[in-house]
């Protein structure tokens, strides 16, 4: 999507960081917005500073990882504005570092039903009335560098949560209709009010959305900053492809184990079975 004139643009976790400084640039675009996050005092201070700028705003309380608050938040956009056009599914949280084994699992479930159920239920509520309603929309997710590669000693619950929304981002990119644009969006380590536990960040939030934004308007999958990442993840990946030429290099024929068309001959059989029952 290039044009947000008068698009009604949903951002979770829109009252801080990442999501007002994205809320300002949708603004910019003409777009009308709604701020969702768990703080309603810090949402109307957010859509204040908005309106203040020229920008038609408004904030709704919310919890993503409750689906029911999600579809009342999607009501709220709709009766204030109209019918959404964009969800941003920004809404995240940090638990305190730990390692896998002794982690405190109410808090990786915490952690995981706000980064990866959250987004998922902004996709899901969100993407039913886009392709029910049938006009170009747009399912923005934003992920993080950590999707794409474990760095961080004492982060697995927050990269796993972002490695399973990487996952979630792909099959919407080939599930969706092609009216509704899909983007992953992947910061690296920008200030926020998130990242304020672990000290100073390196980009400031403001230079990261200039980044950023110009790519969500060139309608990119992959939305990127923090040039570094290509170290880690060319070292990633190198190591995966050393693993397969030494132990499962490709051969003549090999193209029958590919998951796809296995998938898809799998797919034709059930579909033929069904067809004879129906018979």
């Amino acid at each position: 999507m290039k044009d947000f004139k008068d698009k009604v643009v949903v951002i979770t976790g829109g009252g801080t960081g990442i999501g007002l400084s994205f809320a300002k640039r949708f603004g910019d675009a003409g777009a009308k917005l709604v701020l969702a996050g768990r703080r309603q005092e810090k949402l109307d201070e957010a859509a204040a500073q908005l309106q203040e700028l020229g920008y038609e705003a408004l904030g709704c309380a919310c919890d993503v990882s409750d689906y029911a608050q999600v579809e009342a938040l999607a009501d709220f956009a709709e009766e204030k504005f109209g019918s959404a056009d964009v969800i941003m599914n920004n809404a995240g949280i940090l638990i305190p570092p730990s390692s896998v084994i002794d982690a405190d699992m109410d808090q990786v479930r915490q952690m995981m039903d706000v980064n990866y159920m959250g987004v998922w239920n902004g996709a899901s509520v969100f993407g039913k009335r886009f392709i029910a309603r049938g006009t170009p929309a747009a399912i923005y997710n934003v992920g993080s560098e950590n999707a794409f590669f474990n760095i961080v000693p004492g982060m697995f619950a927050y990269e796993s949560a972002k490695h399973g929304l990487h996952s979630m981002t792909d099959a919407l990119r080939e599930e969706t209709p092609d009216f509704i644009d899909v983007s992953f969006i992947c910061p690296g380590f920008v200030q926020s009010e998130m990242t304020a536990m672990a000290g100073d960040a390196p980009m400031d939030v403001e230079e990261y959305t200039a980044i950023a934004f110009p790519q969500i308007l060139a309608g990119e999958y992959y939305v990127v900053s923090h040039s570094f990442n290509v170290v880690w993840i060319k070292h990633r990946y190198d190591e995966m492809i050393k693993a397969y030429e030494k132990y499962a290099p490709r051969y003549e024929g090999d193209w029958k184990y590919d998951p796809r068309t296995m998938q898809a001959k799998a797919a034709e059989a059930a579909k033929a079975a069904e067809q004879q029952e129906g018979e």
